[in-house]
């Protein structure tokens, strides 16, 4: 039996995203894209994936080079800036709770393009502020972001599809809709009532209780 850790849902929520951005120094004039790890430049957070999405997107979509930017956070972040065609607003390493909600609602999309993954935390944060996410088909990563209903699943390795999600959340017509089913997602699925409950039933599966 598998069960996530619980995330705090009265800490990372929705939040006014113009006050947020003024917080946390970004532009109020973009749609944002966030991007972060401990250390940005380890290749199996895929930043070579997301680097080449980034360019295919300028070349099918010449007026996201003035429209979007992107918000990197961690180890090394300066070092994108030369690689994608968007401006780049590099920050260091967050591990102030209260600085990363605010880097979440700062943004319109978090992006992971991780090579292997568990169940990340930074997904099911970024879900619990409002973002929709973008990520690969791999490890419990399609069991965070339903596919067309809160993010976007993309196909492993394929930096066409990758790019396709990214535009189709940000540009699909639907951002209040996947923003409010990616809330919904984490409340029903990983808050800590929800994961307390589910404790609850094991033991009383084990014990034979019904209370």
């Amino acid at each position: 039996i598998h069960i996530p850790n619980p995330i705090n849902t009265n800490l990372f929520r929705p939040r006014n995203k113009q006050e947020a951005r003024i917080k946390s120094g970004l532009p109020t004039d973009k749609k944002l894209i966030l991007f972060g790890s401990v250390k940005i430049t380890d290749k199996r957070k895929g930043i070579d994936y997301f680097i080449e999405s980034c360019q295919l997107l300028a070349q099918k979509y010449p007026e996201f080079i003035d429209e979007l930017g992107v918000v990197v956070y961690g180890k090394d972040s300066e070092q994108l800036k030369p690689l994608v065609p968007f401006q780049v607003y590099p920050l260091n390493y967050i591990s102030n709770e209260k600085e990363l909600v605010d880097v979440y609602n700062a943004v319109d999309l978090f992006v992971t393009p991780s090579l292997e993954e568990n169940l990340p935390n930074t997904i099911m944060e970024a879900m619990a502020c409002g973002i929709p996410c973008v990520g690969f088909n791999v490890g419990g990563i399609p069991e965070m972001i339903d596919h067309l209903h809160n993010g976007y699943v993309a196909e492993y390795k394929s930096v066409e599809d990758f790019a396709n999600g990214i535009h189709w959340v940000l540009n699909g017509g639907e951002y209040k809709t996947l923003s409010e089913e990616a809330c919904r997602k984490v409340s029903s699925s990983y808050s800590e009532s929800a994961i307390a409950k589910r404790y609850i039933e094991i033991y009383n599966k084990i014990t034979g209780s019904n209370e």
